[in-house]
């Protein structure tokens, strides 16, 4: 398949950094006492890919929406610093294959994730010179099929392919109209896709 670029989500795609953000959640759970116990790995985990309020939606449906969206913003601020001074796990091979590939592609960022949280996994691990462009829903408010289409539109790609580890990554990628190749080393589970790999290094072979 010829292609222009390539478009990753972050989240379970380029690195893994649940175990920062329980960290950083759970320090803002310790200090709110209506909030819930200390929340766990694999809760987090399965919350990988949802926008935020959905997130707070799932973690906390003991309270009203008012009350979750504030904790959210807690957690959210709490879990950028921590991850400034401690990054997140990348996947195995990443800077090197990233490297391969910008040779021949412009590649790019679309997540679900908020406002900074790119731009915080860009600047701790020295990723930016790899990157064309980013989007996400806590800048736009859009689902991320929708910020896939803006970033195609706003850098004139003509012929794209999105990564993902998520079913919502896949639907992302169908609304867009692009091929979806799933990172079946992520979070989620995925059957209906155009291409998968195994590691991040694999798509060197694939285009």
């Amino acid at each position: 398949m010829s292609i222009d670029s390539i478009i990753f989500d972050l989240d379970g795609t380029l690195w893994d950094s649940t175990e920062v953000i329980m960290k950083a959640w759970n320090k803002v759970v310790s200090t709110n006492g209506q909030f819930r116990e200390p929340i766990t790995l694999k809760e987090l985990q399965g919350t990988m890919g949802l926008l935020i309020k959905d997130i707070g939606a799932k973690l906390l449906p003991h309270l009203d929406e008012a009350t979750i969206e504030n904790i959210m913003e807690l957690c959210c601020k709490e879990e950028k610093e921590l991850l400034l001074k401690e990054g997140g796990t990348l996947y195995p091979n990443l800077e090197e294959t990233l490297k391969t590939l910008s040779e021949k592609y412009s590649l790019f960022i679309v997540s679900n994730c908020q406002c900074g949280y790119i731009e915080t996994f860009l600047e701790y691990h020295n990723m930016d010179k790899y990157f064309t462009d980013i989007e996400c829903a806590g800048n736009t408010g859009l689902v991320k099929g929708e910020n896939i289409k803006k970033v195609i539109e706003r850098n004139n790609l003509k012929s794209s392919v999105y990564v993902g580890d998520t079913q919502g990554d896949c639907d992302g990628a169908r609304i867009a109209k692009i091929p979806f190749v799933y990172a079946s080393y992520g979070f989620g589970k995925v059957t209906d896709y155009d291409y998968i790999i195994k590691e991040v290094a694999d798509l060197i072979s694939i285009f």
